[in-house]
């Protein structure tokens, strides 16, 4: 009987031996763990139209995509807009949303009047529009 107890531990301070062992020469990578840091994230609330409910406007800078998240009152549940790469939007073309066109700023700060041309007349007359200085 007190051989079979000895031989039971001296099994069990092998494998406890081996197990040590294994824990201090095994590799020590994190393979669970992405290599990329946390995004971060701005939240913007806003409106769409009058009368609607609210928005919350979700801006991930990390990956550069764009979301939207509204409360629906009459189906009581959170809708959500699939987001949008603006790394992809911004690269279809210059200008976007800065309101500069082909012909160069519109507006006060010159060219191009908005809602007319220079060739548009005066209301009222027929007198040509006066150039903006």
């Amino acid at each position: 009987m007190k051989t079979k107890v000895l031989w039971a531990l001296v099994i069990l301070n092998v494998t406890l031996c081996v197990a040590l062992i294994g824990r201090f020469t095994g590799d020590n990578a994190a393979v669970a763990q992405a290599n990329r840091r946390p995004s971060n994230y701005l939240m913007i609330p806003g409106t769409t139209a009058p009368g609607s409910p609210g928005v919350i406007f979700l801006l991930d800078t990390t990956t550069g995509t764009l979301g939207a998240m509204a409360y629906d009152d009459a189906r009581h549940e959170l809708s959500s807009m699939p987001p949008i790469d603006l790394d992809r939007v911004f690269e279809a073309g210059a200008g976007v949303g800065t309101g500069r066109g082909p012909g160069g700023a519109t507006g006060a700060a010159g060219g191009t009047r908005r809602g007319g041309t220079e060739r548009d007349t005066e209301p009222g007359t027929d007198a040509p529009r006066r150039p903006v200085k």
